[in-house]
């Protein structure tokens, strides 16, 4: 059985997070992508047993929003600290692979 994908290094080199993975790859993710990627349900909103969506964010543009810092969430995800004032999302390392594999501007 294959070992789980995990950050063995995480970096803020300029405007963008650097991950090694555990299997030798490399993602860089800008931090505005990081910011409107924001798994955190006041981002995203929450949804009832029925299904209906409260909360969350209208759409915006986070051109020039940075990370300013982040820290590990046991062994499955990295929270980030933005320079909007956002700290709640929890990125699982599965969402930041997919993340890190979008094309670059």
């Amino acid at each position: 059985m294959a070992q789980p994908l995990s950050p063995s290094e995480v970096q803020l080199i300029g405007t963008e997070v650097a991950i090694r993975w555990s299997d030798g790859t490399e993602s860089y993710i800008p931090g505005a992508t990081l910011r409107a990627n924001s798994p955190s349900a006041s981002v995203r909103g929450e949804r009832d047993i029925f299904g209906h969506t409260y909360g969350g964010e209208a759409p915006k543009d986070h051109t020039g929003v940075e990370v300013l810092g982040w820290e590990r969430v046991g062994n499955y995800a990295l929270c980030f600290a933005f320079s909007d004032g956002h700290n709640t999302g929890l990125y699982s390392y599965e969402l930041l692979r997919k993340l890190g594999d979008l094309p670059r501007a």
